[in-house]
């Protein structure tokens, strides 16, 4: 296997980008206070995009995905994400297991 000199660098070049735009952030919200309706509004990233990911596989699969999804939409409005993404994902492993 050879690689290209051009494609080597343009890896790296994109890693070193993606690396730069993620620490970024990090490095700007140091910066900023958070309180109020911008603290609402960053906190409610997380369910809205788990909630994007789940959504079209509550639509296109099978009914235990479907009661899954619901099962994990309702559990992020009141538990931690990785709680409510377990729970999801015991929920559908058992209702396959069951037949459903």
């Amino acid at each position: 296997m050879t690689v290209d000199f051009s494609t080597l660098v343009a890896i790296i070049a994109m890693a070193a980008v993606t690396v730069l735009t993620r620490l970024s952030g990090l490095v700007l919200m140091w910066h900023v206070s958070l309180e109020g309706s911008r603290r609402k509004a960053i906190e409610s990233i997380p369910p809205a995009v788990l909630m994007a990911v789940v959504a079209p596989t509550a639509f296109a699969t099978g009914i235990a995905e479907t009661i899954a999804c619901a099962l994990t939409a309702i559990a992020a409005l009141r538990l931690p994400m990785l709680f409510s993404v377990a729970l999801g994902v015991f929920c559908v492993a058992l209702l396959r297991a069951a037949g459903i």
